[in-house]
């Protein structure tokens, strides 16, 4: 079967708004555990938009601008940078306030044998070819990767400030098979120097699918980035990922979904599946699926989030990938 996969570098204007959205959320956590936070942000062209919900148990101020500065490394769009954000709504907040999911949504956990990250294998090579890339050029990228029943039989590559031929070469020595029979494309529009906000605008979300599994597995629709895990379309995708594990493991699996879907301001799950894709099971009163108790099993209100808006949140060691029984899966 053919598949392909795409991952972005931290330095594409997507992922930009993605971590400075969760740089926010972090620093809200910090003040506040209990914080309740939806940020979003837009940027481009020389100005950066962030909006959103915040409400804290404290008065102290959100320096939003030097969170900006900390992501852009630079101060160039301190005077550019509007912010408009106010408190939550209280019709979200009551049934918040009552342990209640904060949206409705539904939510889908992966695993399978692929690899020692239990993540698609398309999905997996892209991600570790473009983490390498950006070591070397650290800037606006991407990669893709094409795969025929496993063999890589298309590598494309866009990477800023870097020549085709030296990209190819970073590809190739990367790589710890034959390529003759890949076809590797390096800068196929041609070699490009204008990158980032000064190329493109982003917006948080929008790297979703490659926040997940890649395009094979199928996603319920929320953004992670800006949200505090009261927001299930990120604390119940953390949790899902985590009982696809677990059942990949117990049920000896060579690959397993599962689905959460809420209602806003209930506590129980409206589905809460998993399948081999052969047959489909209830997980529900197997594992913590409450909101609520998703927060605390997996000890969601610590400053974590950043670090998840860079690289995927699934294979990179987070606590969702963790069998308490046996230390780290992967």
């Amino acid at each position: 079967m053919i598949r392909t996969a795409e991952f972005v570098s931290p330095g594409h204007p997507d992922k930009i708004c993605d971590r400075i959205s969760d740089k926010i959320l972090d620093y809200c956590i910090k003040l506040d555990p209990e914080a309740r936070v939806a940020v979003e942000t837009m940027g481009g062209h020389g100005s950066i938009y962030i909006s959103g919900e915040v409400t804290l148990d404290t008065k102290k101020e959100i320096p939003i601008l030097h969170l900006v500065e900390d992501v852009m490394g630079s101060r160039d769009y301190l005077n550019t940078t509007q912010v408009n954000i106010v408190q939550q709504s209280p019709e979200i907040a009551r049934g918040v306030d009552i342990g209640g999911a904060g949206d409705q949504g539904i939510m889908v956990g992966y695993a399978c044998d692929e690899n020692d990250e239990y993540v698609p294998q398309e999905y997996y090579i892209a991600r570790h070819l473009c983490r390498h890339l950006y070591e070397k050029f650290p800037y606006d990228g991407k990669t893709q990767i094409t795969t025929d029943d496993h063999w890589i039989t298309h590598i494309v590559t866009s990477f800023q400030n870097v020549e085709k031929e030296q990209l190819e070469q970073t590809v190739v020595e990367y790589m710890e098979w034959e390529t003759e029979d890949i076809k590797i494309h390096c800068n196929p529009a041609g070699d490009w120097t204008q990158g980032g906000f000064d190329a493109d605008a982003g917006l948080t979300g929008r790297k979703l699918v490659v926040d997940n599994y890649g395009p094979r597995v199928p996603i319920g629709g929320g953004a992670y980035s800006g949200k505090d895990p009261s927001k299930v379309d990120r604390s119940a995708a953390y949790m899902a990922r985590h009982i696809a594990l677990k059942e990949m493991k117990d049920r000896n699996l060579t690959e397993c979904w599962v689905y959460l879907s809420y209602a806003i301001g209930e506590k129980e799950p409206l589905q809460s599946t998993a399948t081999d894709g052969k047959t489909s099971w209830d997980i529900s009163d197997k594992y913590p699926v409450y909101p609520n108790e998703i927060i605390n099993f997996l000890e969601l209100k610590k400053p974590i989030y950043y670090e998840t808006s860079q690289w995927g949140a699934y294979g990179n060691g987070f606590k969702w990938d963790r069998d308490p029984r046996i230390g780290f899966l992967i």
